[in-house]
């Protein structure tokens, strides 16, 4: 009771109820439901959820049907007629075009396939940021969407598990955008290493299911409930948000001057706050370059630094919250050695 109480004191405004689980795909799997529960009081086919491609929701069932990556999901053996899924609003794509007019493009060809969406749709379910490169939205295309969803009397849910908790330089990634979200999936930095996760809302949505219809065998036991509450306590009085805010002032700076010192090999770097991801190119010909991403993640692992190589062309980086600027530095300082050690190497 503590811990939810000031979890929801965290979250802020319009949060007034928490479901606690153990793993994030399960916290958006009770968003699906609580989305499609919310649709159906509403009307009987109001079932339908609209995702992004590209954006990653779990590995259950339900979770992957919410994901894109057809390859991943293909052991289920059939999509979800009701799920669909918009293109994601990359740079490259929207080509300067307004990010407005590309959702509503996108919105009118899901009506042209016979999509209503006043009458069909019963929620949004966003990835606050595509983890595989740290990729945030235009904010105008997402407040675009809170406008749809307002107007049609559909619930906005943010999948906040990589992005929650401080790790943007904001208590949750979804306050980049300047809206409100009706529902949130919490999990990861929750609690700390501890298997804790959520589900975060308006009572009115969060009280739709009847006692005992959502419900978990290890839901807010004690251990985990410490761990949140420690997290918590941890974030407020070491006001780890805000040091996240201003430490990634300086990441990021030591991040583009690393880009500036290797314009032919980086493209991108992405992120704000603790989060930041570099994107890799061929310069031949300026494609995608996972194998040099590969090769560094590696020397920088062997020189006591992790990063994550997610498997494209990106190394992400996301340092602990409580990092000290010359641990920071240090570690940036590791990447640049890792990468020049790598590109000599490719060019024996």
């Amino acid at each position: 009771a503590e811990y939810i109480k000031e979890l929801l004191d965290f979250a802020g405004d319009g949060f007034e109820k928490a479901f606690l689980l153990s793993a994030g795909t399960e916290a958006t799997e009770a968003a699906l439901k609580l989305m499609r529960m919310y649709g159906q009081k509403k009307k009987a086919k109001k079932l339908g959820i609209v995702c992004i491609e590209g954006n990653w929701h779990g590995r259950t069932m339900g979770a992957q049907l919410l994901s894109n990556n057809a390859g991943q999901k293909a052991w289920v053996g059939y999509e979800d007629p009701h799920i669909y899924h918009l293109p994601f609003p990359y740079s490259w794509h929207l080509n300067g075009q307004d990010p407005r007019e590309f959702l509503k493009e996108s919105v009118a060809k899901l009506q042209g396939e016979g999509v209503n969406i006043k009458e069909d749709i019963a929620g949004f379910m966003l990835e606050t940021f595509q983890g595989w490169g740290a990729v945030f939205y235009p904010p105008s295309y997402v407040q675009a969407i809170r406008e749809l969803c307002d107007q049609n009397d559909i619930l906005l849910t943010f999948d906040e598990m990589q992005s929650g908790f401080g790790r943007t330089g904001k208590a949750f990634g979804y306050e980049h955008y300047g809206v409100k979200a009706d529902l949130l999936c919490c999990g990861k930095g929750m609690g700390s290493g501890l298997p804790i996760s959520g589900v975060l809302g308006r009572a009115e949505i969060m009280d739709l299911p009847s006692i005992g219809n959502m419900s978990s065998t290890h839901s807010a036991n004690p251990v985990v409930c410490a761990g949140g509450l420690a997290t918590l306590e941890v974030l407020k009085e070491e006001q780890l948000v805000l040091a996240s805010e201003k430490k990634g002032e300086l990441f990021h700076q030591k991040l583009n001057e690393l880009k500036e010192t290797y314009p032919n090999n980086i493209s991108m770097i992405m992120g704000t706050g603790l989060l930041a991801a570099i994107l890799f190119k061929n310069p031949a010909d300026g494609t995608a370059d996972g194998l040099t991403a590969s090769m560094v993640s590696e020397k920088c692992m062997q020189k006591g630094v992790l990063v994550v190589h997610t498997g494209r062309e990106s190394i992400k980086l996301a340092p602990p919250l409580i990092i000290t600027e010359e641990a920071l530095l240090e570690g940036v300082k590791v990447l640049e050695e890792s990468l020049e050690e790598v590109l000599k190497a490719q060019q024996v």
